[in-house]
C-alpha cells in the first residue's frame, strides 16, 4: 500500500477521521494527496506483470493490494473509431468503453478501492445514493467482501438493468420520494450518524480507483498523449479523477504533455457546463435537472467545484447536449463502430462531434471519449427511440416483402 494521506481540497488541512466526507474544520471537499517518491523510481513497463486492470497501478493506489476487493475491473477496451471520427470530423478518435466493466459501468474502478477500503475499516454495512449506476456496482463489491450494502434511489428516475443489478446483488433498495440530490442527502445524514460508511464519490477514496481509466488509456496509447479527453459530467467525480491520474502522472515524470479535459453534460442538467460558461469557479446548483440520460441527471454535483478546477487547469472546455443529440450519437457509435453504450455515456460523442462543428476541436486533434456504461443498463430507452419490431405471419413470403421490399 502507498503511503498517503487525506486532507481537505479547499484548506488544505490533515484529516484524520477516516469516516467523515467533508473537513471537520472548513466543511471543504476532501481528497488523498499521494506519496509518489517511490513510483518515480519505477517506469511504466515496471508495472506491467500485472494484466491490465485497476491493480496494475497498485503504486498510484492507497489501499493494500494483498487485501483487495476484486471481481477483475477496468482492462476495458480502448477503440479507434475512424468511421466515427470520419463522421464528427475529428482526425483522430478514440472510444474508452467501460461498459465492459464487471457490472458494466467505470462505477466498478472506484468501488474496488472504496470497498477494499470500508473493509479495511471494519466497515460493516456500505451505501449510497445512486441514479443507478452506482448502486449496482456497491451492490456487486458489498456482495464480493461479504457486508451489508443499502443504496437510496430516487423514486422512478433510475433505468430498469440498473434496479435489477441492485436488486440481484442482494442491497437493500430504499426508493425515495424525491430526486437523486435528495437521495443523497438522506445517505449522508446515515454516514454522519454513522449507520453505514458512505459509498458515493464524495468519499475520498472512490476518485482514487477512477484514476485508473486514465493510466490504462496511457498504457493503451504507449503514453503518447492525446490532445483532448471528453467525458460526461454528472456528479463530476470522474473527470476529477482523470485530472488528478494527469497529475500524477506528470509528477512521476511519465508524461511531459497535459490532455485538455473537456466535460460534457445534457441541457436538462447542466450547472458545471453553465458554471464555465461564465467563467466561473463555482456553479448554482438547478433544483430540477432533467434529461434522458439518467446517470447524468444530477443539479447539485458533489465534485463541481473540483471539476471546474481540472477544466481550467488543463485549457479544456465544457458545453452541454441536448436529448436529442446524446440519442442520434449513441446510435451514431452503435451504428458505425458496434459499441453499445447508455445515453449518459453518448453524450461524451456528441460533445465531440458538437465542439467540432464549433470549431472548438481542431480537426486535426487526437481526442479520447470516455463512454460510462454499457448499452443494456437503460435498453427502455433504446427500444422506445428505435425503429418498431416488424410484426410478421409465420410465412416466407411475408419475411421477403419485409426483407426485400
Amino acid at each position: 500500500m502507498a503511503n498517503h494521506k487525506v486532507v481537505c481540497w479547499d484548506c488544505g488541512c490533515d484529516v484524520d477521521d477516516p469516516f467523515v466526507n467533508t473537513c471537520p474544520k472548513c466543511g471543504g471537499l476532501l481528497t488523498v494527496k499521494m506519496d509518489l517518491e517511490p513510483v518515480k523510481e519505477m517506469r511504466p513497463e515496471d508495472l506491467r506483470k500485472e494484466p491490465i486492470g485497476v491493480w496494475r497501478y497498485a503504486p498510484f493506489l492507497p489501499v493494500d493490494y494483498d487485501k483487495r476487493v476484486s471481481i477483475k475491473e477496468g482492462g476495458t477496451p480502448l477503440y479507434r473509431t475512424d468511421a466515427l471520427a470520419a463522421e464528427c470530423g475529428i482526425g483522430e478518435l478514440h472510444v474508452k468503453y467501460e461498459g465492459a466493466n464487471p457490472t458494466g459501468s467505470f462505477k466498478d474502478r472506484g468501488m474496488t478501492i472504496g470497498v477494499s477500503h470500508a473493509v479495511e475499516l471494519g466497515a460493516k454495512v456500505v451505501g449510497c445514493a445512486s441514479t443507478g449506476n452506482t448502486s449496482a456496482s456497491l451492490a456487486a463489491y458489498a456482495s464480493k467482501a461479504g457486508i451489508r450494502c443499502a443504496v437510496f434511489l430516487p423514486s422512478g428516475k433510475v433505468a430498469a438493468g440498473k434496479l435489477a443489478q441492485a436488486m440481484f446483488f442482494g442491497a437493500k433498495v430504499i426508493s425515495v420520494d424525491g430526486n437523486f440530490d435528495d437521495a443523497l442527502r438522506l445517505a449522508r445524514e446515515m454516514a454522519e450518524e454513522r449507520s453505514l460508511y458512505l459509498l458515493n464519490s464524495i468519499n475520498p477514496y472512490r476518485p482514487e480507483g477512477q484514476k485508473s481509466v486514465l493510466f490504462e488509456i496511457m498504457d493503451q496509447l504507449a503514453y503518447d498523449v492525446p490532445d483532448r479527453i471528453i467525458l460526461p459530467v454528472g456528479n463530476a467525480a470522474n473527470i476529477w479523477a482523470v485530472y488528478k491520474a494527469v497529475k500524477e502522472l506528470e509528477e512521476v515524470g511519465w508524461i511531459d504533455k497535459i490532455p485538455m479535459l473537456t466535460g460534457i453534460q445534457a441541457e436538462g442538467a447542466a450547472p458545471v457546463a453553465r458554471a464555465f460558461k461564465d467563467k466561473d469557479k463555482d456553479f448554482v446548483p438547478e433544483e430540477h435537472p432533467e434529461t434522458v440520460a439518467t446517470a447524468i441527471r444530477i443539479g447539485n454535483p458533489v465534485s463541481g467545484r473540483k471539476a471546474l478546477h481540472a477544466i481550467y487547469d488543463t485549457g479544456g472546455y465544457s458545453t452541454t447536449v441536448t436529448d436529442d443529440e446524446i440519442l442520434a450519437a449513441q446510435k451514431m457509435l452503435g451504428r458505425r463502430e458496434g459499441v453499445g453504450v447508455e445515453p449518459a455515456s453518448a453524450a461524451s460523442v456528441a460533445g465531440a462531434k458538437k465542439l467540432r462543428e464549433m470549431g472548438i476541436i481542431d480537426k486535426d486533434e487526437r481526442v479520447v471519449c470516455i463512454c460510462t456504461g454499457n448499452a443494456l443498463k437503460d435498453p427502455d430507452t433504446i427500444i422506445a427511440h428505435s425503429d418498431p419490431v416488424c410484426q410478421c405471419p409465420n410465412d416466407v413470403a411475408a419475411v421477403r416483402k419485409i426483407l426485400l421490399g
